[in-house]
């Protein structure tokens, strides 16, 4: 289960609400597998039957960004693809570090999917002398004592944290003094950081536990 905390937006500006950005990948990866199957457009009620939302819900999405529809003639799925791409900030370079090169920080690194969607794993950081200096999918793991000056020599916008609940709260402190404003954190801990960084929870534990309750709930 995941939750998002998000930076206070300037007066005026549109709010976005969290449910429509968590719809947004979820059209990009469903866009994403209509332009391999060479199909040049698409209906919204076609589109609503693929990703069991409705119809109405998506064009409401999508009006927030601007519609990016014609009228009789629904979707052009290469050209909506690649504006949702820009929305979700997919054609920048996202730099990413994970701190923690256990079995969850190298799975994260040795995932192809942060490749082809613009995310970069540059650097894995962690204390045990086994795993330091080794390579993981081509990124290297360091030491922690190295983490300012490897922040201070490079673009980082995000940092996973895969690590046990203490160490997790102070390397998240640790991180926002150097400057990082987003961490995707799978500590099973809420991080108490200033309102300019930007936390993704992804708490694994919580999740099955939420999974279990359903399974208990329907068979009661």
């Amino acid at each position: 289960m995941s939750d998002l905390k998000a930076k206070e937006r300037p007066a005026g500006e549109k709010v976005i609400s969290p449910a429509v950005i968590k719809r947004l990948p979820r059209y990009y990866r469903y866009l994403g597998d209509l332009l391999r199957n060479d199909v040049v457009r698409i209906s919204s009620k076609e589109l609503s039957r693929k990703m069991n939302v409705t119809a109405s819900q998506i064009r409401q999405d999508l009006n927030n960004f601007g519609g990016f529809g014609q009228q009789g003639y629904g979707y052009n799925v290469e050209y909506l693809y690649n504006e949702i791409a820009k929305i979700l900030g997919l054609n920048d370079r996202n730099n990413i570090i994970i701190i923690g090169a256990g079995n969850l920080g190298q799975a994260l690194a040795n995932n192809s999917d942060f490749i082809h969607n613009g995310f970069n794993i540059i650097g894995l950081f962690d204390v045990n002398p086994k795993v330091i200096g080794k390579k993981i999918n081509g990124a290297e793991v360091y030491d922690i004592d190295r983490l300012e000056e490897f922040i201070a020599g490079h673009d980082v916008k995000i940092a996973a944290l895969t690590l046990p609940k203490n160490s997790a709260v102070r390397i998240a402190g640790r991180l926002a003094d150097l400057g990082v404003k987003a961490i995707w954190n799978f500590a099973p801990v809420d991080l108490n950081l200033p309102e300019d960084v930007i936390i993704e929870n992804v708490h694994l534990s919580e999740s099955i536990m939420t999974l279990s309750y359903r399974i208990h709930s329907s068979e009661i």
